[in-house]
């Protein structure tokens, strides 16, 4: 089989990330070598798995397997009747505590030999970027205490005066798959003992997919692919109920979370390298997914990939949307 190259960006979705999964194994299978991910919250947490070499067999087996109900760990105020979610909202900013993501993920990550960023460091001196940016995963989340997007392990020390190899990388994804009001968010210390508020990254870009480009001038090397959990931007949909307070609450979130890339995804030049996962309208937040549900993410994220790679054609892909290969990204890094 050909070996090749490519990077890969993955949406966060909540739930819907195991069709992520689908469509990543029919990547590797057709010889596709992912050289870097980056991800945003359910991005985040398949993201990482790859990026530790976990096999996409196993993969799959864990993502149709999970129980997301337990995702909604609650703490001793939140099980006061009638008033403990609204005073953890309060008090604690989020109704569910996120622990048992970070044990499960901890754990997965471990068994693949992975703890920290200096466990997915990479050598590629042909990339351009420099050494202290040469990582296997780059997780996207949002600093509401400094109101922008941040890249980690990439912002660590510029950020916050942390040395990136020694933070871990569940701490990371824990951050970005911190949906506001849902999940408490994550906190994170600086260097001078100032402590910045994190929370999902998709409130600042949920598909940036621009993240590995080439700015230099320079052909791209191989291709980064996208991997987007909704319909292609045309398609006219409805997915979020609004009739109860939390239902409202629910369709805000998921609005807030899809909404900030949607007229960036329309570009023809985005489209032509994003695999277009349907997700048949299920809301990110719903953590009662069923298991036949989460089957049909998974054959839907397969099915799309299949259909991608179908038409795609590097070649043409640069011609039209990199002539010159010269502008047109918006990372200010290099490839």
């Amino acid at each position: 089989m050909e070996h090749l190259k490519a990077d890969l960006v993955l949406e966060g979705g909540g739930v819907k990330g195991i069709g992520l999964v689908g469509a990543a194994s029919v990547l590797l299978d057709r010889g596709y070598e992912p050289q870097r991910i980056a991800g945003t919250s359910a991005g985040a947490i398949v993201g990482a798995l790859l990026a530790a070499g976990m096999p996409v067999k196993e993969l799959q087996h864990e993502m149709e397997t999970i129980d997301y109900r337990r995702f909604q760990d609650s703490s001793l105020l939140d099980r006061v009747p009638f008033v403990g979610k609204p005073l953890s909202l309060i008090l604690e900013r989020g109704i569910y505590e996120g622990n048992y993501l970070v044990d499960w993920l901890a754990e997965r990550l471990a068994r693949n030999g992975v703890e920290t960023f200096a466990d997915l460091r990479r050598d590629d001196a042909g990339s351009g970027l420099p050494p202290w940016l040469e990582y296997k995963l780059v997780v996207v989340a949002a600093d509401l205490s400094r109101g922008e997007m941040v890249r980690l392990p990439w912002d660590y020390e510029e950020r916050y005066g942390l040395n990136p190899d020694e933070q871990r990388v569940v701490d990371a994804v824990r951050a970005s798959m911190s949906i506001p009001f849902f999940f408490e968010p994550a906190r994170i210390k600086h260097a001078d003992r100032r402590i910045s508020t994190l929370v999902d990254g998709g409130m600042v870009s949920n598909f940036p997919v621009a993240l590995f480009d080439r700015d230099d001038g320079k052909r791209p090397r191989w291709p980064t692919f996208g991997l987007k959990l909704s319909a292609k931007p045309d398609a006219t949909q409805f997915p979020n109920e609004t009739g109860n307070p939390y239902s409202f609450l629910r369709a805000m979130v998921d609005t807030m979370v899809s909404g900030h890339d949607r007229m960036y995804i329309a570009d023809d030049c985005v489209q032509q390298r994003t695999m277009f996962i349907d997700t048949f309208k299920i809301p990110a937040t719903r953590f009662d997914v069923t298991e036949v549900e989460q089957s049909a993410l998974l054959s839907s994220g397969v099915r799309a990939a299949e259909a991608f790679l179908e038409g795609w054609d590097f070649e043409e892909h640069v011609r039209a949307c990199r002539p010159g290969s010269g502008s047109g990204s918006r990372s200010g890094v290099t490839q």
